[in-house]
């Protein structure tokens, strides 16, 4: 039975933006660098399949609907919904399709409303695009992650370093004014070189989005395996730093402005809405296996695996494996943490007095400026974000 015996009663909604995220769980092989929720064929065997994982999106859509529909406040029109995953592209057009039809036929959508998928380059194509783009899809976010192909071999990478930018101006061929390119920096073996060729590669392609991560060696994976072998070094911070910097100055000259720590667009138009909805601290959906849920203050995510999320589903009610209510000093933490990587800054009435002193060295030392009665990351701020974090919570 679903284990609801620990669940908080769900309050009304926070009064921000409303956001649907759906995970699809799928990939054709596993990266190494990847601790994300997601499922080859040959692990999942004849568990699931993307049609007992739709079928039982098209359960939990309807569910929330309904649950939602009992909070004292009308449920907001859907502002941004997110298709990632895993490869959400594998589902197909007409698979992506389907997705937006289930989050339509139980919310409504707002005017102008944002709708992203994240797609492998490689299992995309000019009527894949044109498929979405009717389907109601405005925005594709295309996993490049580099141009230099020994740097994808690393990261068990399958797609060609050409193929990101060829999909990419397929998308915008299609209708798509906004795509966006990923990348990720620090590679063991990558070289100054290679970034450079990754950034004109991505400059070339005319994107008016990029995200650029640091690699993160997370517990569990093939790539952390390696390095604790000893096969791969480990990052290294200072190349981390000075990688970014490159990053920022190079996509800074093609006019695309930071806005989030690491995110960049061409203007106010290009950037991520969905992604701003969770750093501004909004309410959201997540539906499909392992997804995280937000609304006024009642945190929940779902059992991960496909077959076992579709069982609960089945059984009627949310398909969470767990709930919390955020306290205030929780809610507090996470405001101060998401706020400060913004370009607009955190305002500072939002700290709290004993964080005075830290708010006067992060100032005296360079890494913030006061604008506007908010506090704003420098360059160098950007670079010792976390650390910021932490001495402002004391």
């Amino acid at each position: 039975m679903p284990a609801d015996t620990d669940r908080p009663e769900l309050r009304d909604f926070g009064g921000g933006p409303f956001g649907v995220y759906v995970h699809v769980p799928f990939c054709a092989t596993r990266c190494g660098y990847c601790d994300f929720n997601t499922y080859t064929a040959g692990e999942l065997g004849t568990s699931a399949s993307p049609q007992s994982w739709l079928e039982a999106l098209r359960g939990e859509l309807a569910t929330a609907a309904v649950e939602f529909g009992a909070l004292p406040s009308a449920t907001p029109a859907v502002s941004s919904i997110f298709v990632g995953g895993g490869t959400p592209s594998l589902l197909g057009g007409e698979g992506l399709a389907a997705v937006l039809d289930a989050v339509r036929a139980n919310f409504t959508l707002a005017a102008g409303a944002e709708v992203t998928t994240e797609s492998n380059p490689e299992s995309t194509s000019p009527e894949f695009f044109e498929r979405i783009r009717s389907a109601g899809y405005t925005r594709v976010s295309l996993g490049m992650q580099s141009a230099a192909q020994h740097v994808l071999r690393v990261l068990d990478r399958t797609h060609t370093p050409g193929r990101a930018v060829a999909a990419a101006k397929e998308a915008r061929a299609a209708g798509f004014e906004h795509v966006n390119l990923d990348l990720i920096y620090g590679t063991p073996g990558e070289t100054d070189a290679d970034l450079n060729t990754s950034l004109d590669a991505v400059l070339a392609a005319g994107v008016d989005h990029v995200s650029a991560y640091s690699l993160i060696v997370e517990d569990g994976t093939a790539l952390a395996r390696k390095v604790r072998r000893g096969e791969l070094p480990a990052p290294d911070d200072d190349v981390l730093a000075a990688r970014y910097e490159r990053i920022d100055a190079r996509l800074g000259e093609a006019g695309l402005s930071w806005y989030e720590v690491s995110n960049w667009a061409a203007d106010d138009d290009a950037r991520c809405r969905h992604n701003l909805g969770y750093w501004d601290g909004g309410d959201w959906l997540g539906a499909g296996p392992g997804a995280h849920s937000h609304v006024g203050g009642i945190r929940w995510w779902n059992v991960k695996h496909p077959a076992r999320y579709a069982d609960r589903v089945a059984l009627g009610g949310l398909p969470a494996a767990g709930w919390e209510a955020l306290t205030d000093d929780e809610r507090y933490t996470e405001h101060l943490m998401l706020t400060v990587r913004l370009r607009t800054g955190l305002p500072v009435a939002d700290l709290a007095p004993t964080a005075s002193p830290a708010l006067d060295r992060v100032l005296v030392d360079g890494l913030a400026d006061l604008v506007d009665g908010n506090l704003v990351l420098t360059d160098r701020g950007r670079l010792l974000a976390d650390g910021i974090v932490r001495d402002l919570l004391g």
